[in-house]
């Protein structure tokens, strides 16, 4: 797996998590992996999907998603968690598409996304997604226009 210098990566776990959905989001799966901790207990759990356990389960992971190209997930009701070391996010996951029918098209998963800040900058340890509950879309469809970002101490 490719690793960036030291001095391209970002300087906060938010500076992450805003490269990880850019990459997501254009199905860059270089840049994807870059981004997380070179460790072989980094660990990925898609919506509906297995425990994928180290780096190359993870890659393996996210190349058969992005077969079918990027993933349009916008991060929104972020909650901070920050500790010496480490960041821990639980976020909304909106996904927007386009249906068959041509008309747009919304989902929500519930992420949580755990940094740590290693010699080589913060990285990824873990990205836990979990699809919302059909009668949760709704209220959290109405709790995004109405909360913004917030941080946990």
């Amino acid at each position: 797996m490719a690793r960036r210098p030291a001095h391209e990566l970002a300087g906060s776990a938010d500076e992450v998590e805003a490269q990880f959905y850019d990459a997501l989001q254009k199905g860059d799966l270089e840049r994807l992996m870059a981004l997380w901790a070179d460790d072989d207990e980094i660990v990925c759990v898609h919506p509906g999907g297995m425990r994928l356990v180290g780096p190359a389960a993870i890659r393996a992971g996210f190349a058969a998603i992005f077969a079918n190209g990027g993933v349009p997930a916008e991060p929104e009701q972020v909650h901070r968690l920050a500790m010496l070391g480490g960041a821990l996010h639980h976020l909304v996951e909106r996904i927007t598409a386009r249906g068959e029918r041509g008309q747009v098209e919304q989902g929500f998963v519930l992420a949580t996304n755990v940094y740590v800040k290693t010699g080589l900058g913060w990285r990824i340890a873990a990205h836990h997604a979990s699809p919302a509950m059909p009668d949760e879309a709704q209220a959290l469809a109405l709790a995004a226009s109405a909360e913004g970002p917030s941080t946990l101490h």
